[in-house]
């Protein structure tokens, strides 16, 4: 059979842009034309210095409002209104940022400040909010409903239906779902797919099965179907291209989602190479600005932090020398990055031993190789301090999965299936795995599938305000019955 010649032409498809253009022109807006009138009454005109802070403002907005995908997101309005206090969060960080580096923070009204910071944010939900409602009025009078048919009933399918019929975007009805041959909707021995977790789990509900493959065509004849989605295992996809001929002939919208959910996915993505589609299944988050972000960050609040520390860290040296003989210092081999073996900082808490047969054994509660000193420096993860000088040559991150002994690390990955995925970012200091109380001894290896599943979590949902976030639970995190 031949086909047309195509056109060369980009296979990613940028949906709504008018509606995002309009709504990333009205936030600017609305956030500088706040500015202004609180600059007017506050300061009585708007000066050079205030129109830079209204110029980067503007500048921080649109790179965040960017990195958070504000306007690409269709869920919830609760969750738009999160994610939009992130990005805003984002964009005034970086104003702050740009303020204290250039030493022009006491150019600026704190009071001021503060109720741009707040009365934004407000504005901004009110003017999302009556947009959503406006759009959705609009779609739902002007577009008719279009019927939607899926092939496939497995998790993939009944997760499809229930974000279709909760996007009020979409404006569309799923029929049902089709059966395919010999119930291969679900391979047994699958792990479960990685996408579904937290909330996304009220999505997945009972598919409404209106027959299988082979009456297809007479049951989108009957329910005038438009549309329809393949959602069916990766290895039934040979099925295909005979189906997508049959609904061609029929002037049939056919969309194709890979199940690649069952597949343990590391920072997964859609993008385009020379015209071809490209599914990234594992990849590091950090690329291109996003690293360069992240090691500033690092620097930046590294820097500070050893300003801020370096008093204490002289006291805990004399500490440690006169409670017990042997170095300050202890250093360790660990994996980091991409799996490249450095060496880790740390404060001595231990007596100088030799270990067991050459083997690194994991502390416990109440060990005898740790000294009166060391017992409150792990208490309180003082210990941990001297990373900071990790951090600063580039080897650790302040936030992270933590770099656990090369020994553990080969004895783990035998025990835990694609254990050192978690090697797909710099490890820190801190993690999303410590600030859920996943610390300390580990002999329950379930203890140390949670610590994975919660460095996995991390880098699928790697930001700079997830950094933050974890950054300031640390603090209550420092101690606890699982530190020592």
């Amino acid at each position: 059979m031949e086909f047309p010649k195509r056109s060369p032409r980009s296979i990613l498809k940028r949906r709504g842009s008018i509606s995002t253009a309009v709504q990333t022109l009205l936030d600017l807006v609305a956030v500088l034309g706040l500015a202004f009138l609180l600059i007017s009454h506050q300061i009585g005109g708007l000066s050079s210095a205030y129109s830079i802070l209204l110029f980067l403002l503007a500048i921080g907005m649109l790179f965040a409002y960017d990195q958070f995908g504000v306007y690409r997101s269709n869920s919830s309005f609760a969750r738009k209104a999160l994610t939009l206090f992130k990005s805003w969060s984002l964009a005034f960080a970086f104003l702050l940022l740009v303020g204290f580096a250039t030493k022009q923070t006491d150019e600026y009204s704190r009071l001021l400040l503060v109720q741009l910071y707040l009365l934004g944010y407000l504005l901004q939900v009110v003017l999302h909010y009556f947009s959503r409602e406006i759009q959705t009025r609009v779609m739902r009078r002007a577009v008719p409903t279009e019927n939607v048919l899926i092939i496939g009933t497995g998790k993939l399918a009944r997760y499809l239906q229930g974000k279709i019929s909760g996007n009020p975007w979409l404006n569309q009805k799923v029929v049902g779902c089709l059966e395919l041959p010999a119930d291969q909707n679900e391979r047994p021995g699958k792990p479960v797919a990685t996408m579904y977790h937290g909330s996304d789990f009220a999505a997945l509900r009972e598919t409404e099965v209106i027959g299988t493959i082979e009456n297809m065509l007479e049951i989108i004849g009957e329910h005038d179907v438009r549309t329809v989605y393949f959602a069916i295992p990766l290895g039934e996809t040979d099925m295909i291209e005979e189906i997508y001929f049959q609904l061609l002939d029929r002037n049939v919208a056919v969309h194709w989602i890979p199940d690649i959910f069952s597949l343990l996915l590391v920072n997964h993505s859609v993008r385009e190479m020379a015209g071809l589609p490209v599914l990234t299944l594992s990849e590091t988050p950090l690329t291109g600005t996003r690293l360069l972000l992240k090691a500033v960050e690092d620097k930046v609040l590294a820097t500070l932090i050893l300003i801020m520390v370096a008093p204490l860290l002289l006291i805990i040296a004399s500490a440690i020398k006169l409670d017990s003989s042997g170095p300050v210092f202890f250093r360790q081999a660990r994996r980091g990055w991409s799996g490249k073996v450095f060496h880790i900082w740390k404060f001595r808490s231990m007596y100088v031993h030799q270990p067991d047969g050459g083997g690194v054994k994991q502390a416990t509660r109440d060990d005898p190789r740790i000294t009166r000193v060391g017992a409150f420096l792990r208490k309180t993860s003082l210990d941990e301090l001297p990373q900071v000088f990790n951090v600063l040559t580039g080897e650790m991150s302040l936030v992270g999965p933590r770099p656990h002994a090369v020994q553990h690390d080969e004895e783990y990955s035998q025990r835990i299936g694609s254990y050192f995925a978690r090697h797909n970012i710099k490890p820190g200091i801190t993690g999303l795995a410590q600030v859920r109380g996943l610390r300390g001894e580990t002999r329950e290896i379930d203890r140390m599938q949670q610590r994975i599943e919660a460095d996995i979590e991390y880098i699928n949902n790697w930001s700079l305000w997830l950094d933050l976030v974890i950054l300031v639970r640390t603090l209550g995190a420092l101690t606890g019955r699982n530190a020592y």
